[in-house]
């Protein structure tokens, strides 16, 4: 492992993608199985499976011909896992157009809850249950505030991530908080200023989360290595030596701007392919942001992590998403129960829907189904796929004569 300061090359152009984070796994996958650094879990397996093929002839390549000009043009199927970087943007995008057209038309703010470091091996080994008593600390603790001071429900949009920059074990919640919310009248008022009761909430949150490890232990349910009670208890007092940690941001009244954190902290993969910059042989290298070591903007340096396969494929793989766990969470006015009330009686009070991207994200293919020289939708042919001898299989989807698979030549 080594760290570095970052190296600019001048012949690419910014936010060029260059690595596929596939390579990697294609070059190095197979040797770490037969002696692995930690114990690899099925819902790890199966996102390496699946993102190793993605956009590959083993999913299959859709065919198209434009019946004008008859330019034909293939479309690749895509894995959808949550954890393969190329799918799960993609659907964070998609997500957040619609949700940011389903939120209150005031400013909102983004809000960070994190846990001390020092749970983070009673996490490791409870991961269901404490995700989930995270989720409600952090949105309980704003709601039992937002109401103590304002009298108002506020709207949360809470997103679990379990990384930092490095992809070491960092447990927090980034939260898109309406900064305002339904009054006694039952009308949507913004609140005024930016002022926050950090002691109130920072207490609150950690008084809330510990409850629920009490009572975890006491029920005998909590995964733990602790002698007895009296150890326990021991332990939850050093790790309140210290305030916990919780981040407001400045408001934002933009949309725009609401929807870029909500695209950039929701339910995407914890490595961006265009952070990777470089991949050679056994050593992978990734981008990252130092925020302990600021520039002279107050700006977080940005660094570059090279890592082997023994040490980065765990330290990746330990934040592959929980089987069927939703990573994102929706409280108060944004809740299931209160949203449909939300769209049926504050229809003035929502954003004009508008369908917007956020620059230099990601790459914007062009759609092959639609011929860019016509003007026309092109026509489906047949679908091909790559089986497991190599060889090149062909099928089309709605001809029942053609279901079963015929070899043509690779």
């Amino acid at each position: 492992m080594c760290i570095h300061p970052v190296h600019t090359d001048e012949g690419t152009a910014t936010g060029e993608k260059k690595f596929r984070l596939a390579d990697f796994f294609d070059l190095n996958w197979d040797a770490y199985v037969k002696s692995p650094s930690e114990y690899i879990a099925p819902e790890q397996f199966k996102a390496v499976a699946a993102m190793r093929v993605c956009r590959t002839e083993a999913l299959g390549v859709d065919h198209y011909a434009c019946p004008v000009c008859g330019e034909i043009s293939q479309a690749y199927h895509s894995c959808k896992n949550r954890f393969c970087p190329t799918c799960s943007w993609k659907d964070t995008l998609g997500w957040a157009n619609k949700i940011k057209d389903e939120m209150m038309d005031i400013p909102h703010r983004h809000v960070v809850f994190t846990l001390p470091h020092r749970l983070n091996n009673l996490i490791r080994d409870n991961k269901e249950q404490l995700f989930g008593f995270l989720f409600q600390s952090a949105a309980g603790s704003i709601m039992d505030w937002m109401q103590h001071k304002y009298n108002l429900k506020p709207g949360i949009i809470s997103v679990l991530h379990t990384f930092g920059e490095t992809k070491e074990f960092h447990c927090h919640i980034h939260m898109i908080l309406s900064w305002g919310g339904i009054n006694k009248n039952h009308w949507i008022e913004p609140v005024k200023g930016d002022y926050v009761n950090y002691e109130f909430i920072q207490k609150k949150f950690r008084c809330k989360f510990e409850d629920k490890l009490v009572e975890l232990f006491d029920s005998n349910v909590l995964e733990n290595r602790f002698e007895d009670r009296i150890d326990f208890l021991r332990f939850l007092k050093r790790i309140n030596q210290k305030n916990w940690r919780v981040h407001f941001e400045a408001p934002m009244s933009i949309a725009a701007q609401v929807i870029r954190y909500i695209g950039r902290y929701s339910k995407r993969a914890c490595l961006s392919e265009y952070k990777i910059t470089n991949i050679e042989g056994e050593n992978i290298t990734f981008k990252y942001k130092d925020y302990k070591n600021l520039d002279i903007n107050g700006k977080p340096i940005v660094k570059e992590l090279t890592l082997r396969y023994t040490e980065f494929f765990p330290r990746l793989l330990q934040h592959v998403p929980l089987p069927y766990f939703r990573l994102v969470r929706y409280y108060g006015v944004y809740a299931a129960r209160s949203k449909a009330i939300l769209k049926s009686c504050y229809k003035d009070h929502l954003p004009e829907p508008v369908i917007e991207e956020e620059e230099g994200c990601y790459e914007m293919a062009e759609d092959p189904r639609h011929c860019k020289t016509c003007g026309v939708a092109k026509t489906y042919l047949y679908t091909t796929f790559r089986n497991r001898d190599n060889e090149t299989v062909c099928m089309s989807r709605f001809n029942p004569a053609t279901t079963k698979l015929k070899t043509m030549a690779a």
